[in-house]
């Protein structure tokens, strides 16, 4: 199949306020190729873990041609940022993307349908600590090291922020600048590199991640007092399983309740096959995107995509605005 670069033939854009000094561009984040001008092309959000994220998606890939007479080409973007702009430059039709992607999307891109795991729509942010750190509540925080994921993950990142100040600490400007008044928040790149520096860096006391990748290291007896998380978190259940293999690590609080991550389609995407693989999507069982043949390390983390809108991520809206992100110029 051919390929041709596109580096440098989309706009610059801003993806935080470039007032905050963060500025974030295709062309420092990678460039996706061009690929099979008859294929629809689904754009695949960079993974926060390690992880092979074409293989993962092979057999969603592979479902949606068996259900409709499309071509699907899977091509990963190199950034949060870049996945959108594909979607805006029309270099791709679907996309994968962050919870932040909605309102990053705004005026190019709709809300297709909101990823699910094991029945739930719902996921979490946690903070997390070591058992010594003498660390019992966020506000001991003040004037220690914190690592969080990826600048722009929902709940790696903006969501963790937003506790810290809930909890009265001076956060400055982050993550407009890097720079917080009362702590250090390093911005590890993902959530297990987060976790991971907790766990290797003794000037790193905690750690912002998704419950995904804290959760098997945390006994389940300290969630049992978050009474949304034991019903909705798909992570309850796996809470403390990997205390044999990992190191122990201490809950110190956890989110409110997060929209998992939605699938979206560029606006302006006129094709009569269109609504026939967004139906698809929405009609896709656990099966059809997780066969029983997949190596468990080639699985989709979701296990369903159920119908939504942009009104489900309303709580995006509301981190947007209580850290003064901006995202209209990425929209424009």
């Amino acid at each position: 199949m051919a390929q041709t670069p596109r580096c440098g033939d989309s706009t610059r854009r801003t993806f935080l306020k470039a007032s905050g000094g963060v500025v974030l561009t295709s062309a420092v984040a990678g460039c996706i190729g061009s690929l099979d001008d008859d294929a629809i092309t689904f754009i695949l959000n960079p993974a926060e873990e390690q992880t092979d994220i074409v293989e993962e998606y092979t057999p969603m890939k592979e479902y949606l041609e068996s259900e409709t007479d499309a071509e699907i080409d899977l091509d990963p973007a190199g950034s949060y940022v870049e996945t959108l702009e594909a979607l805006e430059s029309e270099h791709g039709e679907l996309a994968d993307t962050s919870p932040t992607g909605v309102p990053g999307g705004e005026g190019f891109a709709d809300v297709v349908g909101m990823r699910t795991a094991y029945g739930g729509n719902l996921y979490f942010s946690t903070i997390v600590t070591t058992p010594d750190s003498g660390i019992e509540e966020l506000a001991d925080l003040e004037g220690e090291q914190v690592a969080v994921g990826s600048q722009l993950s929902m709940s790696g990142t903006l969501v963790p922020t937003v506790m810290l100040k809930e909890a009265g600490l001076d956060v400055g400007d982050f993550p407009n600048s890097p720079d917080a008044t009362d702590l250090d928040i390093n911005t590890a790149g993902d959530h297990d590199t987060a976790r991971e520096q907790l766990e290797d860096d003794p000037d790193v006391v905690a750690a912002a991640a998704g419950a995904f990748a804290t959760a098997p290291q945390v006994p389940q007896e300290q969630f049992d007092e978050y009474d949304e998380f034991v019903e909705h978190s798909a992570e309850y259940d796996r809470a403390g399983s990997g205390l044999d293999d990992g190191q122990e690590l201490q809950l110190i609080d956890v989110s409110r309740p997060l929209p998992r991550a939605p699938i979206m389609a560029r606006s302006n995407w006129d094709d009569p096959v269109r609504e026939d693989i967004e139906q698809a999507l929405l009609d896709a069982e656990e099966e059809d995107l997780i066969p029983e043949d997949v190596d468990e390390d080639y699985q989709l983390w979701f296990t369903g995509i159920e119908e939504a809108d942009e009104d489900d991520y309303d709580v995006v809206y509301e981190v947007m605005d209580e850290l003064d992100l901006e995202f209209e110029d990425f929209g424009e």
